[in-house]
């Protein structure tokens, strides 16, 4: 049998097994009954469910037959799982920096000691009070965004600002075109939200335009979710061109156009953002989360002025305002240059990590950008994305699959590796164990 279709049976188990068409604890059929079914050797029947065994998505039990086992641990991507103290973590980016605790109790300090600590205990306007707009309309203009304290709303972190975003501006069966990789964290927003993604192919370099300009053509789009300036999985930068002849499709066609720029601080000379280029129809979302801590809540939005009053009430109805005590924080720091600090600091240590990467996986040819804090490892045609990140965990180490990051039926088979979330020691030896399972995988 060509190896082609006996790897197309493996896959098309997988992907029934992962999106529910067969459940944990379904009995498949035997050995013989599937080389009957598929038209396969005997011997291909068993190799089918050896790999799916490796795979981790099922059990034989002698005497019993091949059943369907639950599939891998939450927090594959989408959501953060309670791992062991021993478990090295690549699956979640939690970047953080040598004093980082130190600069929050100096905060604490300072805010303990001001005038207006009251202040914190009470409401506050929910897209955030007006100095405080002023404060985050700045450090989005330092990205090249022109914002300003009338067109800037806070939130609690980039992810509540797309959902915010969703909420406000769209309705439940709109189409949103999407990267066929994308953020996990938006496919959440989607399911919510009740919107249909719409997947966009990828050449190595940013979306295929073409494609989203056939599929305007050919279906109602209403916005397009976009990451141009430091794509999380695959580190690209969008050129300037490419920025223009999507602005372009987005006015043809009246499309919202969505920028997502979470990462976009650890890329010094991106061309302008889209919500620049196209003010009237982007909303920008960003937040502190990467840049500063994961813990620190708070991040903003930039929208077109007559779009701030539906966004406002997606705050209301979600988080109300966000938190007091963080807002605060938050903007002292952006206010006293420890932002921009911590910002540079970030970069050079992504670097850093990148240079691990090339050392120890070099030879596999990530997929990254050289100052991210993250990798797409596509993995050899004969290796299984599942039976990696199984034996990884075995090894106490967490990955994600393509899989919470896929938005069109074909998944490939590659893994997402967070760097930020260990030490830099600790990193290679994580690396050193990914390179060897990979390789033990592919014999």
């Amino acid at each position: 049998m060509p190896r082609l279709r006996y790897k197309e049976v493996v896959d098309q188990f997988a992907a029934d097994i992962r999106e529910g068409r067969l459940r944990p604890g379904t009995r498949l059929p035997t050995h013989r009954a599937l080389a009957a079914r598929e038209g396969l050797a005997l011997v291909t029947a068993s190799r089918v469910y050896a790999e799916l065994h490796a795979m981790g998505l099922v059990s034989g039990e002698t005497g019993r037959g091949t059943f369907v086992k639950e599939t891998l641990p939450a927090g594959q991507g989408i959501d953060l799982p309670a791992w062991s103290a021993d478990t090295v973590d690549l699956s979640f980016n939690n970047p953080s920096l040598p004093g980082q605790v130190d600069l929050l109790r100096a905060a604490l300090r300072q805010l303990a000691s001001a005038g207006d600590l009251e202040a914190v205990l009470r409401y506050h306007p929910h897209g955030g009070r007006e100095h405080e707009r002023a404060t985050m309309a700045d450090h989005l203009g330092s990205r090249g965004v022109a914002a300003s304290a009338r067109t800037t709303v806070l939130v609690s972190g980039a992810q509540h600002g797309l959902t915010a975003t969703a909420m406000a501006l769209l309705e439940p069966g709109d189409v949103v075109a999407v990267d066929a990789l994308t953020y996990p964290g938006f496919k959440l927003t989607a399911e919510a939200c009740r919107l249909e993604l719409a997947p966009i192919p990828a050449d190595g370099r940013g979306p295929d335009l073409g494609a989203l300009e056939a599929l305007c053509r050919r279906r109602r789009v209403r916005a397009v979710y976009m990451m141009p300036t430091l794509h999380n999985p695959l580190g690209w930068v969008m050129s300037l061109r490419r920025r223009r002849e999507l602005v372009a499709i987005a006015r043809q066609h009246g499309l919202v156009l969505i920028e997502d720029g979470a990462y976009a601080f650890l890329e010094e000379s991106a061309p302008p953002p889209l919500a620049a280029l196209a003010p009237e129809a982007t909303v920008y979302v960003s937040g502190l989360s990467k840049s500063v801590a994961t813990g620190l809540r708070v991040g903003m939005i930039c929208a077109p002025s007559e779009w701030i009053p539906r966004l406002e009430r997606a705050i209301r109805a979600t988080t109300w305002t966000t938190p007091a005590t963080m807002t605060a924080i938050a903007c002292g720091w952006l206010e006293d240059g420890t932002v921009a600090r911590l910002e540079a600091e970030k970069r050079r240590d992504a670097t850093l990590r990148q240079r691990v990467v090339s050392d120890v996986l070099g030879h596999l040819k990530p997929v990254r950008h050289s100052a991210s804090y993250f990798v797409w490892l596509p993995l050899p045609e004969e290796v299984r994305a599942d039976a990696v990140a199984n034996a990884l965990l075995r090894e106490r180490i967490s990955v994600s699959t393509a899989h919470p990051f896929a938005t069109s039926k074909h998944v490939p088979h590659a893994i997402r590796l967070a760097l930020g979330s260990v030490r830099l020691d600790a990193l290679r030896r994580a690396l050193e164990t990914v390179d060897k399972v990979v390789a033990e995988q592919a014999c």
